[in-house]
């Protein structure tokens, strides 16, 4: 049965080769990171922009400025008519004249370019500024036209444009029909009701083509008497141009701060994914390469976050490379321990075939448990040394108390042991973050090296104290003490230094070299010393510093 390869890693390459080639597409002006940069820019920029065109309130600030603006020259009309256009009639009550306030009215209607109408007091339309040449049946009326090539191509296409997305959002409410009928009446404009009655009124309406007509009405009055109405009529054709500039100019800025934003965004992606691009390759060619010719580059000058990353990757690196060599140090190591008593089970199996005296043969069987059981102990340290870094990255910590556990120690050895005594000096609720067993396989280590080199009768001295943040063990004897320049030395893998008399192969030399390292994994520290009473050597000191529970 054949294998196919995961969904969207292409045939005949692993997941590595795909994330390699995956690295080497980005490299470019435009990757991935580069389009969400500017997406996110220019998102905020277009939100900007179209609550900006909005222009809501702006337009009703302009409606209403319009609607005033009327009212007054509609409240100037209507002083003029009453006290020009207004006489007598023939039942002595005051009439408006005719003739004269349609003379009137086709003469001011040319200041404003507002349409004006003027009607009775029953209602009837009376005088309108379009009326060129009589009134009524067979009136002739004049309507302005927009002149040809006003707007120009780019300013209409604008104008399409914002009206057909602004409509989508504005959120206005329908505003009512306005309608012109062929014979008007005071009945069909709700404004000029009101100001028959007495009241001044401004409607906003909207007529069959959509576009916004704007009408007031005020009552014509001769000492508190209300002769007429005078009814101003505009379109909105100056609010939507004034409008319209705005928007233009503000798409213009648009247009600017946009071009502006591009050019921003791809200088920050730049600045951001090259070098992100730059360090992904490097670590997949040093991931893939056998050697080190290839490095992660240096970015540490940018003193920002991306430095901070390559200074890093460059420690990680040099770490692995460290951890690599360590490896390859520990099995070498590990091969040339192993190798002495497999040299020496070979060599004394070879002899006890050869030999024929049983006495002879019954102490080379010795030699050969010996070395049998000193490889059982040295494989099982090895083992227990390979697996520790594992064990303790998985497991996690707990705060140990450290006078409760060395005490249980010292009763332990004092018990079990013989030879030197072990005595504890510690204070109360002495807690530190740790795993507590790997704790105990350190201080059993210590206490149990100090018990092999302490003279019958000598003392093991464990004290522990607070030094800051940080607390103190110290584990001493009355042995010989650690040769000259030997101090660090004591750590090594497989270095042993024992007690004379010792049988050679109880120790597999690991014991100090797995303590420091379980230390240090605490974020502590581990030495050793040698303890002077009077100029001389008076016993070794192992002194260890671990950070307190916070």
């Amino acid at each position: 049965m054949s294998e196919h390869p995961a969904s969207g890693t292409p045939p005949g390459s692993g997941p590595s080769e795909y994330r390699a080639g995956r690295l080497e597409e980005r490299h470019g002006l435009f990757s991935p990171l580069t389009w969400r940069i500017l997406a996110v820019n220019a998102l905020a920029l277009f939100v900007l922009v179209a609550g900006i065109l909005y222009l809501g309130r702006y337009k009703q600030e302009l409606i209403h400025s319009e609607l005033e603006a009327m009212a007054v020259q509609a409240e100037m009309y209507a002083a003029a008519l009453s006290t020009s256009a207004v006489g007598p009639g023939d039942d002595a009550t005051e009439r408006v004249k005719l003739e004269v306030a349609r003379e009137m009215v086709r003469r001011l209607v040319g200041i404003t370019g507002a349409r004006t109408r003027l009607f009775a007091a029953n209602g009837q339309l009376i005088a309108d500024s379009r009326n060129i040449r009589a009134f009524g049946a067979g009136a002739v009326q004049a309507e302005d036209l927009p002149p040809p090539g006003e707007e120009d191509r780019f300013a209409e296409i604008m104008r399409y444009l914002t009206d057909g997305l602004l409509t989508l959002f504005e959120g206005e409410k329908p505003l009512p029909l306005y309608v012109d009928p062929p014979i008007a009446s005071a009945a069909d404009y709700p404004e000029v009701r009101a100001a028959l009655g007495g009241y001044s009124r401004g409607v906003v309406r909207v007529d069959p083509q959509g576009q916004r007509v704007l009408s007031v009405a005020v009552p014509v009055q001769r000492f508190k008497r209300v002769l007429a109405s005078v009814m101003l009529t505009k379109t909105g054709d100056q609010i939507e141009t004034a409008l319209q500039a705005v928007r233009l100019d503000i798409l213009k800025i648009f247009v600017f701060a946009f071009g502006i934003t591009v050019l921003l965004s791809i200088y920050l992606a730049g600045v951001i994914t090259r070098p992100l691009n730059r360090l992904a390759r490097a670590a997949e060619r040093v991931r893939r390469s056998k050697n080190r010719q290839f490095t992660i580059p240096d970015l540490t000058d940018r003193n920002d976050e991306i430095g901070d990353l390559s200074g890093t990757l460059r420690d990680m690196t040099e770490t692995l490379w460290d951890r690599m060599d360590a490896i390859e140090r520990f099995a070498a190591d590990v091969a040339h321990e192993i190798k002495n008593p497999l040299t020496s089970l070979r060599s004394a199996v070879e002899t006890a075939v050869r030999l024929k005296d049983p006495e002879r043969q019954r102490r080379l069987m010795e030699v050969i448990a010996e070395d049998v059981q000193r490889m059982d102990r040295l494989i099982s340290d090895i083992s227990d040394y390979s697996r520790m870094d594992a064990e303790l990255s998985r497991a996690e910590s707990e705060n140990a108390d450290l006078r409760s556990l060395l005490q249980t120690l010292s009763e332990l050895y004092n018990v079990t042991e013989g030879g030197a005594s072990v005595t504890v000096k510690a204070p109360e609720n002495l807690m530190v973050p740790a795993l507590e067993s790997r704790l105990v396989q350190v201080f059993r280590n210590l206490i149990s090296n100090a018990i092999t080199f302490s003279p019958p009768g000598g003392e093991v001295r464990v004290r522990a104290w607070r030094d800051k943040n940080e607390a103190v063990i110290t584990v001493e004897d009355d042995g010989p003490g650690i040769p000259p320049g030997k101090e660090s030395a004591v750590f090594d893998r497989f270095y042993t230094e024992r007690p004379q008399g010792e049988k050679f192969g109880q120790h597999s030399g690991l014991g100090l070299s797995i303590s420091q390292r379980i230390v240090a994994a605490h974020n502590g520290e581990l030495t050793a010393s040698n303890r002077m009473v009077d100029g001389k050597v008076a016993g070794a000191c192992f002194t260890l510093r671990l950070p307190l529970q916070v």
